[in-house]
């Protein structure tokens, strides 16, 4: 996991988001309370969809418009074979890192990939949200 976590707050707009993840070169951010707790995440694919496809202007959009709410999540401890499978059921390359309340961490399959014990879970994961996005 990495613990370097950029968040960002759901009343931001979302060319804040946009700009946070070009500048990170990251694909999503946890939307956080100011005391850390996960409220939704937003992608930047949720920017481009939900926003920019949809005539928005991004400056007036707060990320709580387009951010996807309730989403999976897990543990420090987490097995990593599962946090595979929670990735492949829930079509997404990252999971937000969540202790005590609060995110502390964002694991990648890219991560799940440099630990070299699960290549198959791994692989599986990825082939299935790959195969989901080339049938949208």
């Amino acid at each position: 996991m990495n613990p370097c976590v950029v968040a960002i707050d759901p009343k931001e707009s979302a060319a804040l988001a946009a700009r946070l993840l070009a500048r990170h070169n990251i694909g999503s951010l946890p939307v956080c309370t100011p005391s850390g707790a996960l409220l939704g995440v937003v992608t930047d694919r949720d920017i481009v969809l939900r926003c920019v496809a949809a005539g928005e202007d991004p400056a007036q959009v707060p990320v709580s418009a387009i951010m996807s709410r309730r989403p999976a999540a897990v543990a420090p401890d987490a097995d990593p074979r599962q946090a595979a499978q929670l990735m492949s059921g829930q079509q997404v390359r990252r999971l937000p890192v969540v202790d005590s309340g609060k995110v502390v961490g964002m694991l990648s399959l890219g991560d799940l990939a440099k630990c070299g014990h699960w290549e198959m879970e791994i692989s599986r994961a990825l082939t299935d949200i790959s195969e989901n996005i080339r049938h949208l």
